[in-house]
């Protein structure tokens, strides 16, 4: 069995539970040393079960993501003990409140606003030059199609990954003659805590798992991917990239 991501530093967000859980277990059996970061300790720990089950090892990072100096603190700790990153999934998001604009309160907008953008942001400020010192950083962002769609009644979580795509594309763009390469990954409907939060009524049976999703991801991040600035769709299997509007 090869681990084609053997010696390999993977940072991944939103990993107690859910696609980035999912990624996190795949990416360990592919032989990287996952770095996981969650709100939940008791969810890191199951994570970590899991990852060791398979001969993987972890490193558990109870962290809120608002916290901006944290992530700051995370990537000093991740230079004094590794010197470099070779792989980011910025995966953690929530999905904010269901309701028309009008309704929504301020603070459950921005509230929103931190998670999915501003600490995507930081991560971005803080991992950057970690992942120059890999001989090919990888990033990959998981996004929604709730972003092109303007999808109505979840509009800061629509707003929010519509910031995600642009930050993440321009960071591409910048980037793009370096080793580092940037991604964005729609995984669509998948049977998730977020998804039935949103869908209560709809059957999870007729949806992917986190665990299918996830085997998308780990090529992504792989030191033989080239591509940079775009965008994989996970239900059409397709690799797009982005157009400026007609």
């Amino acid at each position: 069995m090869t681990n084609p991501l053997a010696n390999r530093i993977a940072l991944v967000t939103g990993a107690s539970r859910g696609i980035g859980f999912a990624t996190a277990k795949a990416l360990a059996r592919a032989g990287a040393h996952i770095v996981a970061v969650a709100r939940t300790q008791g969810g890191l720990e199951e994570l970590d079960d899991e990852i060791r089950k398979d001969g993987g090892c972890a490193t558990l990072v109870p962290l809120n993501l608002t916290d901006s100096d944290g992530i700051a603190r995370l990537g000093a700790g991740l230079h004094e003990r590794y010197g470099k990153l070779d792989i980011l999934v910025g995966n953690a998001g929530v999905l904010g409140p269901s309701s028309p604009i009008g309704h929504i309160e301020l603070k459950a907008f921005t509230d929103v606003m931190a998670v999915n953008v501003s600490a995507n942001f930081q991560l971005i400020r803080c991992m950057e030059p970690l992942l120059k010192q890999s001989d090919a950083g990888r990033a990959v962002f998981v996004t929604s199609g709730a972003a092109n769609k303007a999808t109505g009644y979840v509009s800061p979580y629509a707003a929010s990954k519509a910031a995600l795509e642009t930050l993440a594309r321009a960071w591409a763009q910048e980037t793009a003659n370096t080793k580092l390469r940037v991604n964005l990954f729609n995984p669509g409907p998948v049977r998730t805590r977020m998804r039935a939060t949103l869908m209560p009524g709809e059957d999870p049976t007729t949806l992917d798992t986190a665990e299918q999703v996830a085997e998308f991801i780990v090529p992504m991040c792989a030191p033989d991917w080239t591509e940079t600035g775009k965008f994989y769709d996970y239900k059409t299997r397709s690799l797009m990239s982005f157009r400026s509007p007609a």
